[in-house]
Protein backbone atom coordinates (compact mmCIF):
# COMPACT_ATOMS: atom_id res chain seq x y z
CA UNK A 1 0.00 0.00 0.00
CA UNK A 2 1.38 3.33 -0.59
CA UNK A 3 0.29 7.11 0.59
CA UNK A 4 1.02 9.65 -1.86
CA UNK A 5 0.14 13.65 -1.32
CA UNK A 6 0.26 15.71 -4.01
CA UNK A 7 2.89 18.85 -4.88
CA UNK A 8 -0.31 21.01 -5.68
CA UNK A 9 -1.34 20.21 -2.42
CA UNK A 10 1.80 21.27 -0.55
CA UNK A 11 1.88 24.09 -2.64
CA UNK A 12 -1.29 25.80 -1.49
CA UNK A 13 -0.78 23.96 2.30
CA UNK A 14 3.34 23.90 2.67
CA UNK A 15 3.05 23.14 6.51
CA UNK A 16 0.93 20.30 6.18
CA UNK A 17 2.31 17.29 8.13
CA UNK A 18 0.83 13.59 8.15
CA UNK A 19 1.24 11.24 11.05
CA UNK A 20 0.47 7.96 9.53
CA UNK A 21 -0.28 4.58 11.84
CA UNK A 22 -0.72 1.21 9.23
CA UNK A 23 -1.63 -2.09 11.13
CA UNK A 24 -2.94 -5.40 10.28
CA UNK A 25 -4.77 -8.05 11.99
CA UNK A 26 -7.30 -5.31 14.40
CA UNK A 27 -10.18 -7.29 15.96
CA UNK A 28 -12.89 -5.05 15.63
CA UNK A 29 -15.97 -6.97 16.37
CA UNK A 30 -14.71 -7.45 20.06
CA UNK A 31 -16.28 -5.07 22.63
CA UNK A 32 -13.05 -3.37 24.41
CA UNK A 33 -13.95 -2.18 27.98
CA UNK A 34 -12.01 0.90 28.44
CA UNK A 35 -13.06 2.46 25.18
CA UNK A 36 -16.19 4.43 26.72
CA UNK A 37 -13.94 5.72 29.46
CA UNK A 38 -11.54 6.64 27.24
CA UNK A 39 -14.13 8.83 25.18
CA UNK A 40 -15.68 10.04 28.44
CA UNK A 41 -12.89 11.53 29.53
CA UNK A 42 -11.46 12.93 26.11
CA UNK A 43 -15.29 14.90 25.56
CA UNK A 44 -14.90 16.13 29.74
CA UNK A 45 -11.14 17.34 28.50
CA UNK A 46 -12.10 19.15 25.18
CA UNK A 47 -15.27 20.89 26.53
CA UNK A 48 -12.32 22.47 29.80
CA UNK A 49 -10.41 23.37 26.98
CA UNK A 50 -12.64 25.31 24.93
CA UNK A 51 -14.36 27.04 27.66
CA UNK A 52 -16.77 29.58 26.57
CA UNK A 53 -14.40 30.09 23.69
CA UNK A 54 -15.69 29.91 20.33
CA UNK A 55 -14.54 26.76 18.37
CA UNK A 56 -13.47 28.28 15.33
CA UNK A 57 -11.45 30.62 17.16
CA UNK A 58 -9.64 27.95 18.63
CA UNK A 59 -5.91 28.31 18.21
CA UNK A 60 -5.74 24.28 17.34
CA UNK A 61 -8.98 25.30 14.72
CA UNK A 62 -7.97 28.40 13.10
CA UNK A 63 -4.96 26.84 11.03
CA UNK A 64 -7.30 24.25 9.51
CA UNK A 65 -9.85 27.28 8.04
CA UNK A 66 -7.04 29.02 6.70
CA UNK A 67 -6.05 25.98 5.15
CA UNK A 68 -9.26 25.32 3.66
CA UNK A 69 -9.59 28.78 2.44
CA UNK A 70 -6.20 28.25 0.62
CA UNK A 71 -7.37 25.16 -1.35
CA UNK A 72 -10.53 27.45 -2.06
CA UNK A 73 -13.02 25.51 0.77
CA UNK A 74 -15.14 27.58 2.52
CA UNK A 75 -14.49 27.02 5.92
CA UNK A 76 -18.19 28.12 6.90
CA UNK A 77 -19.77 25.94 5.16
CA UNK A 78 -17.40 22.72 4.86
CA UNK A 79 -16.02 22.65 8.16
CA UNK A 80 -12.97 20.55 9.02
CA UNK A 81 -13.90 17.41 10.65
CA UNK A 82 -12.33 18.08 14.23
CA UNK A 83 -13.87 21.78 13.95
CA UNK A 84 -17.41 19.79 13.61
CA UNK A 85 -16.92 17.06 16.11
CA UNK A 86 -15.65 20.15 18.72
CA UNK A 87 -18.95 22.43 17.43
CA UNK A 88 -20.81 19.07 18.33
CA UNK A 89 -19.03 18.54 21.97
CA UNK A 90 -19.39 22.57 22.97
CA UNK A 91 -23.07 22.42 22.00
CA UNK A 92 -23.67 19.20 24.30
CA UNK A 93 -23.92 16.51 21.94
CA UNK A 94 -23.58 12.78 22.24
CA UNK A 95 -20.27 11.48 20.21
CA UNK A 96 -21.89 8.10 19.64
CA UNK A 97 -20.19 4.47 19.66
CA UNK A 98 -19.63 2.49 16.40
CA UNK A 99 -16.82 0.44 16.88
CA UNK A 100 -13.74 -0.29 18.64
CA UNK A 101 -11.22 1.09 16.77
CA UNK A 102 -13.25 4.31 15.31
CA UNK A 103 -14.18 5.00 19.08
CA UNK A 104 -10.37 4.65 20.10
CA UNK A 105 -9.57 7.65 17.17
CA UNK A 106 -12.34 9.38 17.63
CA UNK A 107 -11.52 9.65 21.40
CA UNK A 108 -7.89 10.77 20.23
CA UNK A 109 -9.19 12.96 17.90
CA UNK A 110 -10.86 15.11 20.51
CA UNK A 111 -8.17 14.62 22.96
CA UNK A 112 -5.53 16.11 20.95
CA UNK A 113 -8.31 18.27 19.17
CA UNK A 114 -6.53 17.12 15.62
CA UNK A 115 -8.33 15.36 12.43
CA UNK A 116 -8.34 11.76 12.55
CA UNK A 117 -9.27 9.51 9.65
CA UNK A 118 -9.71 5.76 9.71
CA UNK A 119 -9.33 3.50 6.12
CA UNK A 120 -10.27 -0.19 5.69
CA UNK A 121 -7.11 -0.50 3.51
CA UNK A 122 -9.16 -3.83 1.71
CA UNK A 123 -11.58 -1.48 0.32
CA UNK A 124 -8.82 0.92 -1.59
CA UNK A 125 -9.26 0.57 -5.23
CA UNK A 126 -5.06 1.06 -5.39
CA UNK A 127 -3.00 3.46 -3.72
CA UNK A 128 -4.54 5.99 -1.57
CA UNK A 129 -3.84 9.45 -2.85
CA UNK A 130 -4.40 13.25 -1.35
CA UNK A 131 -4.54 15.48 -5.04
CA UNK A 132 -7.62 17.16 -7.17
CA UNK A 133 -10.56 15.16 -8.00
CA UNK A 134 -10.63 14.82 -11.43
CA UNK A 135 -14.13 13.90 -13.89
CA UNK A 136 -14.04 10.11 -13.38
CA UNK A 137 -13.89 10.25 -9.66
CA UNK A 138 -16.71 9.57 -7.56
CA UNK A 139 -18.05 9.64 -3.88
CA UNK A 140 -20.94 8.31 -1.95
CA UNK A 141 -22.00 9.53 1.17
CA UNK A 142 -22.33 7.91 4.11
CA UNK A 143 -25.76 5.70 4.35
CA UNK A 144 -26.50 6.73 0.93
CA UNK A 145 -26.34 5.00 -2.24
CA UNK A 146 -26.37 7.99 -4.23
CA UNK A 147 -23.13 8.95 -6.33
CA UNK A 148 -21.28 12.70 -6.24
CA UNK A 149 -19.09 13.50 -8.71
CA UNK A 150 -16.89 15.80 -6.89
CA UNK A 151 -15.56 19.37 -9.06
CA UNK A 152 -12.73 18.97 -10.59
CA UNK A 153 -9.56 20.23 -8.89
CA UNK A 154 -11.44 19.59 -5.15
CA UNK A 155 -9.31 18.30 -2.62
CA UNK A 156 -9.71 14.97 -1.86
CA UNK A 157 -8.61 11.47 -0.90
CA UNK A 158 -8.90 9.13 -3.28
CA UNK A 159 -8.74 5.68 -4.43
CA UNK A 160 -8.30 5.06 -8.07
CA UNK A 161 -11.32 6.87 -8.84
CA UNK A 162 -12.87 6.29 -5.24
CA UNK A 163 -13.07 9.56 -3.31
CA UNK A 164 -12.70 8.20 0.53
CA UNK A 165 -13.02 11.85 1.87
CA UNK A 166 -14.48 15.16 -0.19
CA UNK A 167 -12.47 18.88 0.35
CA UNK A 168 -10.00 17.20 2.56
CA UNK A 169 -10.98 16.45 5.59
CA UNK A 170 -14.46 17.52 5.65
CA UNK A 171 -16.41 14.32 5.55
CA UNK A 172 -15.63 10.69 4.96
CA UNK A 173 -17.98 8.43 2.80
CA UNK A 174 -19.38 4.74 2.18
CA UNK A 175 -16.54 3.78 0.57
CA UNK A 176 -14.21 4.53 3.55
CA UNK A 177 -16.22 3.24 5.94
CA UNK A 178 -14.65 0.75 8.99
CA UNK A 179 -17.39 -1.72 9.66
CA UNK A 180 -16.91 -4.49 12.50
CA UNK A 181 -15.23 -7.06 9.84
CA UNK A 182 -12.53 -4.50 8.53
CA UNK A 183 -9.05 -5.71 9.93
CA UNK A 184 -6.19 -3.72 8.10
CA UNK A 185 -6.44 0.08 8.73
CA UNK A 186 -4.53 2.87 7.59
CA UNK A 187 -4.86 6.15 9.68
CA UNK A 188 -3.69 9.39 8.85
CA UNK A 189 -3.02 12.30 11.47
CA UNK A 190 -3.84 15.87 9.48
CA UNK A 191 -1.71 18.48 11.27
CA UNK A 192 0.84 21.34 10.57
CA UNK A 193 4.49 20.75 10.81
CA UNK A 194 4.89 24.86 12.58
CA UNK A 195 1.30 24.90 14.79
CA UNK A 196 0.96 21.01 15.96
CA UNK A 197 3.25 18.62 15.29
CA UNK A 198 3.89 17.59 18.80
CA UNK A 199 0.27 16.65 19.18
CA UNK A 200 0.32 14.39 16.07
CA UNK A 201 3.60 12.83 17.14
CA UNK A 202 1.94 12.32 20.61
CA UNK A 203 -1.58 10.89 19.14
CA UNK A 204 0.64 8.99 16.89
CA UNK A 205 2.46 7.47 20.03
CA UNK A 206 -0.44 7.08 22.39
CA UNK A 207 -2.68 4.92 19.22
CA UNK A 208 0.76 2.51 18.72
CA UNK A 209 0.65 2.20 22.46
CA UNK A 210 -2.84 1.08 22.85
CA UNK A 211 -2.42 -0.96 20.07
CA UNK A 212 0.49 -2.79 21.21
CA UNK A 213 -1.64 -3.56 24.99
CA UNK A 214 -3.98 -5.38 21.91
CA UNK A 215 -1.16 -7.19 20.59
CA UNK A 216 -0.88 -5.10 17.66
CA UNK A 217 2.62 -3.92 16.11
CA UNK A 218 2.04 -0.97 13.73
CA UNK A 219 4.15 0.45 11.09
CA UNK A 220 4.52 4.66 12.25
CA UNK A 221 5.71 7.04 9.18
CA UNK A 222 5.17 10.59 8.41
CA UNK A 223 4.30 12.89 5.14
CA UNK A 224 5.62 16.12 4.46
CA UNK A 225 6.68 18.59 1.63
CA UNK A 226 10.13 17.08 1.32
CA UNK A 227 8.73 13.46 1.71
CA UNK A 228 5.39 13.27 -0.02
CA UNK A 229 4.82 9.36 -0.12
CA UNK A 230 4.64 6.40 2.43
CA UNK A 231 4.94 2.79 1.08
CA UNK A 232 4.07 -0.41 3.11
Amino acid sequence: MKFMVSEEFFEKVPNAYFGIVYFNNFDNKTKLDFTDKMLEESIKSAKERLGEERVKENPLIIPYRDAFRNLGINPNKFMCSIEALMTRISKGGEIPHINPIVDICNALSIKYILPVGVHDVDNFKGDLEIRGAVESDTFVPFGSEEIEHPEVGEIVYVSGDEVKTRRWTWRQGEKSKVTEETSNIFVPIDGFSDVNKDEVLALQKELVEILKTLGIDAVVDYVDKDKRSFEV
